[in-house]
């Protein structure tokens, strides 16, 4: 991402010194995303999400000040209830073997096994926009890798 100009308009999140931080907001989140061509939306409670690759995944500010950088993505397929032994091994595994992203397994009310990738970030000192940039692409990029892994497994049972 091309550092945004020192001068601009006041409300773009962009605007500044790029050497300046940053709160972390959804409003920079999103303009970090959008200065990249990737399109995200929020949901009805606010949060963003975007579709890459198939795989959904949310850019999430928690935290009692919202300084934390949640990068979630839930992996495409679904598996059976009977797989989820296999999950928790190829997590344990992939988490083993990589900082990023944190793999976990979660099962729905419905009995459907699905795997998520989480990337998480304190930014409670704030951030610039070259160092957000370079976050946000490694949550979508490790979560893209964790999902091609993923849609590898048996049982994978495409959404």
């Amino acid at each position: 991402m091309a550092s945004p100009e020192i001068e601009g308009d006041p409300d773009d999140p962009l605007a500044g010194h790029p050497g300046a931080l940053r709160p972390l907001t959804g409003e920079l989140v999103a303009a970090v995303l959008a200065a990249r061509g990737r399109s995200v939306g929020p949901t009805p409670d606010g949060e963003l999400v975007g579709n890459f690759d198939d795989n959904l995944v949310w850019f999430l500010r928690v935290g009692g000040d919202g300084e934390l950088l949640q990068i979630r993505t839930m992996v495409d397929p679904t598996f059976g209830i009977e797989r989820v032994p296999d999950l928790y091994a190829f997590c344990n595994s992939w988490n083993h073997d990589r900082l990023w992203p944190k793999a976990f397994v979660h099962v729905a009310d419905d009995g459907r096994a699905r795997v998520y990738g989480e990337v998480i970030t304190d930014l409670e000192r704030g951030v610039t926009p070259h160092q957000l940039d370079q976050l946000l692409d490694c949550g979508i990029s490790t979560g893209c890798q964790l999902a091609v892994a993923v849609r590898r497994l048996p049982g994978a049972v495409p959404s």
